[in-house]
């Protein structure tokens, strides 16, 4: 088996009934799909058995999250004798057609230091009718390949904060991006191996841009690929506006920072000591603490409280998980200057600009050591600052992107 299409699977058992069939009809011969179901409760272990028999599962006891179910699930495929060469990470709620998975197949194995890649993303709306709407709009959480700004934000070739674009072949030619939607991500099984998966304390969301941030400082690339293209509905677990999605989305992001930066600094620039990167990156951590708050304060100034008191609670759990397993890896950067080469780290592509993709690998355990913060009377200055830089970023962006928006 050459490809792998796991679906990770909770409580969607209308999908599978949607979304399955379309999908078994466009595999080829070297393709198999394998649904690990997160313990769903809804009826979809009977409908995988009743109507499609011929799909293989992989039943989970309990909801282990995103990154949980996926680690177990693959960890199995990839500990059997005939182990597939790429594993392929595909939502319940992927609607795909046609040859979507060839060009990803393709992609990969006429680039052997591609580490992962994934195709655009249109979305997918119902039609009232019981039925499906494929546009022609990217989808809001992936689009054409994601970036992120200085401060952490995500943002995507085809969507910035809010505004989505119309795909008018934009984005058609293929292209090494920071980040490839977790909705649709095809792995390379050694690389798989090789970083240990995702990182369970992420539970769901932003796991996918700390796989590919670790991936690439190990000297592997991310790529979109635009000859594939999958329609994405969104939200199939959660809304959008799920006050428990936007905490997570805040804690995730803050230990996606803390465990990749120093590593990225130093990368960038391996002339930097151990202890400059750290401070670097605390400081940079700290901004975006700030800026959290100024988020807290609008949500409540627009009358909605739930959404300030997750940041909060985001910020709570953050400082929880850091401490766990894996550590504070702000304590961990090598220093050995022989390991940080530019050719083995990535250094930024020609023409690229590195300050919106930096990447950093995975950081091993160690005990939290984190470098103090600035002091209390600057935080002000350090909020605006923060504030004023990331806004000159999203408009240099808008600016160069104006005529498809």
């Amino acid at each position: 088996m050459k490809t792998a299409v796991v679906i990770l699977n909770w409580n969607t058992e209308a999908y599978l009934r949607s979304f399955l069939p379309p999908l078994l009809e466009s595999l080829p011969e070297d393709a198999s799909v394998i649904v690990a179901d997160n313990g769903s409760t809804d009826g979809s272990r009977e409908v995988l058995k009743e109507l499609f028999p011929q799909v293989r599962s992989i039943l989970l006891d309990k909801n282990y999250g995103f990154t949980g179910g996926y680690d177990r699930a693959i960890g199995m495929l990839l500990e059997e004798e005939e182990s597939p060469e790429y594993v392929l990470l595909l939502n319940s709620d992927i609607l795909v057609s046609g040859d979507w998975l060839q060009p990803l197949t393709q992609w990969m194995d006429s680039h052997p230091q591609c580490g992962a890649c994934g195709p655009k993303l249109h979305a997918l709306e119902p039609d009232g009718k019981g039925g499906w709407i494929k546009t022609g709009r990217f989808e809001y959480a992936g689009a054409a390949g994601g970036l992120l700004d200085r401060f952490g934000y995500p943002y995507c070739r085809g969507r910035v904060l809010k505004m989505v674009e119309q795909d008018f072949g934009q984005y058609d030619s293929p292209k090494d991006v920071l980040w490839v939607s977790g909705a649709c991500l095809m792995v390379r099984s050694s690389v798989w191996k090789e970083l240990g998966g995702l990182d369970d304390r992420f539970f769901a969301h932003m796991e996918e841009i700390d796989l590919c941030w670790r991936m690439q400082l190990r000297g592997w690339s991310v790529s979109v690929v635009p000859d594939s293209v999958v329609w994405h509905l969104g939200g199939g677990s959660l809304p959008k506006d799920s006050p428990w999605k936007l905490r997570r989305n805040y804690c995730n992001n803050l230990l996606m920072l803390e465990k990749n930066l120093p590593d990225s600094f130093r990368a960038r620039n391996p002339r930097l000591s151990a202890e400059r990167c750290r401070r670097k990156a605390s400081v940079r951590i700290f901004q975006r603490k700030c800026l959290d708050l100024v988020a807290a304060l609008v949500y409540c100034l627009q009358g909605h409280p739930e959404y300030a008191a997750a940041v909060r609670d985001g910020h709570r759990e953050y400082r929880k998980l850091r401490t766990e397993p894996q550590g504070n890896p702000l304590a961990k950067v090598r220093d050995t200057d022989a390991s940080w080469s530019s050719a083995r780290y990535g250094a930024p592509a020609e023409g690229s600009s590195s300050r919106y993709g930096v990447s950093a690998p995975e950081c091993a355990p160690s005990a939290p050591t984190c470098a103090p913060c600035p002091p209390a009377g600057f935080t002000s200055l350090f909020l605006l600052a923060a504030y004023y830089t990331r806004g000159k970023d999203i408009f240099r962006y808008l600016k160069e992107t104006k005529k498809y928006l």
